[in-house]
């Protein structure tokens, strides 16, 4: 299975396999939405219609009432004209003559309209249509503030003033009510619709709100309300509606809060495909790295076993020869590299398992691994080391890992130069951190290469592992809790890289 994992070809096929069958997925989810969406939409527009229907019929039973109002002022104002063309009228005139019986005749025919008629005083003189209380001849109490809802008719007749009092009558207070109840659960209708749909309605100036519903309260404030119609006016022209008392409306709205949300589904679609791969591949990743440490330990833990046995043999000839006094002076040196191979033992065993950090000073540390490389180094490498040397910088460190992470940049800073050039060694510090810049005259790095020198396996030399500055960046991140990358560089003239480590952990 390993095999074809590792194969880029079947990788491909499989990442361009993932790829399509996202691909439809998401089409066919767009196609899903789309649909909900037209439906959706359909169900306004039938809803839009209704509603304009339903506006016609408010404002045909609107003109109806307002006809009737028109009808029942003319009875009334008829009505007053009869009474005092009659009440003008000499005792004894012939009340049957053709020219007083049709103003009777409208007296008489007022079967609908409640009337009352009073002196100055507001003394009960005549009623009609209306039931008065028995004993009651004064207009006054409840049934005065019946009857002067509306202003009272004055005239006078033969020097006596006379007040008509009149009410609506029960056939237009009922055809009045049945209107008012109609517009207001029409409204209410419009408001709390089953579509969801937001809806506002306004006087015909479009600033005082008559009603709305599904709408967000913020967007009514005075500061909103203009930029919120104006809004719902791009989406739809608005209905014109008829209301009682002589008021009309307007009717704005938009798309249900459901439509909205879908048109920007397959955004969100998109956004979540790109979250869980972005998971994906940090997961993968992880378990990349995860699974190279392993190996990396694996290793390490082999390397500094497969050492111990030889170093312990060479100990053991090492004392044999010591026998001699002749071999004095071998010894020493032997001895000088079976420390040094030990040390090396000790670093892969401690790169293996969790190193110790202690309180030491960076300087000394730093010291000891340029002097060991001085030596070692061809005559042509220059260094040039400029750090302090009048005090200490006492951090939490390794120094066997951390000697090792200088001996790694100065060998690779060598070979870069090819074995001729010069290392500078910098140092800076504040209150929290140390920073270290190691730069070197060789042939320099390539933007694109910062990142990629760090990575296990990469190497520009032609025999190289390429673990050196992969381990560097091992002991530095994960052990001391620093940080080291590359600071710059120049094709042709050089690289620094910038160690930064902690005072305190």
């Amino acid at each position: 299975m390993n095999k074809y994992i590792k194969n880029p070809r079947i990788r491909w096929y499989i990442l361009i396999f993932g790829f399509c069958i996202v691909f439809l997925s998401f089409f066919q989810i767009n196609k899903m939405i789309s649909q909900l969406r037209r439906e959706e939409q359909k169900k306004v527009e039938l809803w839009a219609k209704a509603i304009s229907r339903k506006a016609e019929i408010v404002k045909h039973t609107k003109e109806f009432y307002d006809k009737m109002t028109q009808d029942e002022n003319v009875k009334l104002q008829q009505f007053v004209e009869a009474y005092k063309v009659i009440m003008s009228q000499p005792v004894d005139a012939d009340l049957t003559c053709s020219k007083l019986n049709f103003y009777s005749k409208i007296i008489v025919d007022n079967k609908t309209i409640p009337v009352i008629i009073t002196d100055e005083f507001n003394n009960i003189q005549l009623s009609q249509n209306v039931v008065i209380p028995k004993n009651q001849h004064v207009l006054v109490g409840k049934l005065y503030k019946e009857f002067s809802k509306n202003k009272p008719f004055e005239y006078s007749v033969y020097g006596m003033k006379f007040k008509l009092y009149y009410t609506e009558s029960k056939a237009y207070s009922d055809i009045k009510n049945v209107l008012e109840d109609f517009t207001n659960s029409f409204l209410s209708e419009i408001t709390d619709n089953t579509v969801f749909v937001p809806v506002i309605i306004t006087d015909t100036s479009k600033t005082h709100i008559l009603a709305y519903g599904n709408i967000n309260k913020n967007k009514l404030t005075k500061e909103n309300i203009s930029s919120t119609i104006a809004s719902m006016e791009k989406f739809n022209n608005p209905i014109r509606i008829s209301l009682p008392n002589k008021q009309n409306g307007l009717i704005f709205f938009e798309r249900s809060k459901m439509i909205t949300l879908l048109q920007y589904y397959p955004i969100l679609y998109i956004l979540l495909f790109i979250l869980f791969g972005y998971l994906f591949f940090q997961i993968f990743k992880a378990m990349k790295a995860s699974e190279q440490n392993s190996v990396w330990v694996g290793m390490s833990k082999e390397t500094a076993h497969q050492l111990g046995t030889p170093i312990s043999s060479l100990v053991a000839w090492v004392e044999y020869l010591k026998m001699n006094p002749e071999n004095e002076s071998i010894c020493k040196e032997i001895t000088k590299d079976i420390k040094r191979l030990d040390m090396i033992a000790q670093r892969f065993s401690q790169i293996g398992s969790n190193p110790t950090l202690k309180n030491q000073d960076l300087i000394a540390v730093i010291d000891s691994a340029i002097a060991y490389l001085s030596l070692r180094t061809p005559k042509n490498v220059k260094f040039d080391i400029r750090i302090p040397q009048d005090r200490a910088i006492i951090i939490p460190l390794n120094q066997s890992l951390l000697e090792w992470t200088f001996e790694n940049l100065s060998k690779n800073a060598i070979d870069a130069m090819e074995g001729q050039g010069k290392i500078t060694i910098e140092m800076e510090e504040d209150e929290q951190q140390v920073y270290i810049d190691v730069t070197d005259t060789g042939k320099g790095l390539s933007k694109k290469q910062f990142k990629q020198i760090f990575q296990p396996g990469y190497t520009t030399k032609t025999r190289g592992w390429g673990l050196g500055l992969s381990l560097v960046k091992r002991i530095i991140e994960e052990y001391h809790k620093g940080k080291i990358y590359v600071k710059q560089s120049y094709l042709g003239k050089g690289t620094t890289f910038r160690i930064v480590l902690n005072k305190h952990l």
